[in-house]
């Protein structure tokens, strides 16, 4: 008998939540379980899910923000949850409900009548004296996932937390690397490090820029854009690379649809994540094409990377230690590719897709079976 599930999400863009919300809306079982998409708005991945034959709704939704600029916004949208949301429940027929992120205040407070899987994808770490009380409003979820045991050890033991990594994104095959090159207008014979992911303080972009004056001849490429396509990230990057005299190995791409030609055209791939990454979908993406990879030493990073087997480690917010690593690579190519060979082995056998949809979808089967409300 196939199920409605009710997939809730705080965004529309195409980065690693977005895209693991993907994942798991076009890869259920259509004999088990139907997702119905729940949006606050219109964007890349409405698109990309309606495209795949997926039923989306855009509405609304209150999202958690660690300095919500607009709290009386937030409490008309919260609000507004506590009414229509039950209301969809009732009129889909859906069974369940699955909160994909953490910072939805709809599904966690409204009275949904139907069991709640909340999953949890976020480092609450900036959120200060505000985790300790949505903590406990996330708890009484009926199933609680994390993605990672670094997100988990946020909720303390006993608390029922389930560990449900994320599944890898399928990406097409690589092009080569001269060919990647061409089309992103990179130098053929540059040493590429790229960064992919948003352009935001606490990924590290800067970090980045800042280890290139220790490593001639390599190029900086960043690949993705501000939150709400914010200019300043890329003014000061910009201004940071001319007052470090490198200007010219610092190239911005913006948001990019192509990560196959961002992965082919690299010869490493970073993750230097200044704050705490609750998984790390860039590495995990780039361990999976089999690109070598340093990341930081903290948050889920090296649960994706095993230093010096996999991948290399380094303290967050160092410069030095980053072009330390990433002059290793370069001085030593076969143990840049071991490293990327062991990566994408490892990844592959812990991080796969069916493995995840299968979880989620006994879960799914569970929650409702202990609610007394399959029929």
């Amino acid at each position: 008998m196939t199920r409605r599930v009710l997939l809730v999400h705080s965004s529309a863009d195409r980065y690693g939540s977005d895209r693991q919300l993907g994942v798991l809306a076009a890869g259920l079982d259509p004999a088990r379980w139907r997702p119905l998409v729940v949006l606050p708005e219109e964007g890349p991945l409405s698109g990309d899910l309606r495209a795949a034959g997926i039923e989306v709704l855009v509405r609304p939704l209150a999202i958690v923000r660690r300095s919500e600029p607009r709290p009386a916004a937030f409490l008309r949208a919260l609000a507004g949850d506590a009414r229509a949301l039950p209301a969809l429940v009732a009129r889909s027929g859906a069974a369940a409900v699955h909160a994909n992120t953490a910072v939805l205040a709809g599904p966690a407070l409204a009275r949904l009548g139907v069991p709640l899987v909340q999953h949890v994808r976020e480092d609450f770490t900036p959120y200060g004296a505000l985790w300790r009380p949505w903590r406990r409003v996330l708890s009484r979820a009926d199933a609680l996932l994390a993605i990672s045991g670094s997100v988990a050890a946020q909720f303390g033991s006993g608390a029922g937390v389930r560990m449900v990594p994320d599944g890898l994104i399928a990406l097409p095959a690589l092009p080569s690397p001269p060919e990647a090159r061409r089309t992103l207008g990179l130098p053929d014979d540059a040493w590429i490090v790229a960064l992919p992911g948003r352009l935001a303080r606490w990924k590290g972009q800067d970090v980045l820029v800042r280890a290139l004056p220790a490593l001639p001849g390599a190029v900086a490429v960043l690949a993705g854009g501000a939150w709400r396509d914010d200019p300043a990230p890329t003014v000061a990057l910009r201004q940071l690379a001319a007052d470090l005299g490198v200007a010219d190995r610092v190239r911005l791409l913006g948001v990019r649809e192509d990560m196959e030609n961002v992965l082919a055209a690299a010869d490493v791939v970073v993750q230097p994540s200044t704050g705490r990454e609750p998984l790390g979908n860039a590495a995990l993406e780039a361990a999976a094409a089999g690109r070598p990879v340093v990341a930081s030493a903290h948050g889920g990073l090296p649960e994706v990377i095993t230093d010096g087997k996999t991948g290399l480690l380094v303290p967050p917010g160092d410069p030095a230690a980053l072009a330390a690593a990433l002059r290793r690579l370069h001085e030593d190519p076969e143990l840049a590719a071991r490293l990327g060979a062991a990566a994408s082995a490892d990844v592959a056998r812990r991080f796969g897709a069916r493995r995840l949809l299968d979880t989620v979808q006994g879960i799914y089967d569970e929650v409702v079976l202990r609610s007394g409300k399959a029929e």
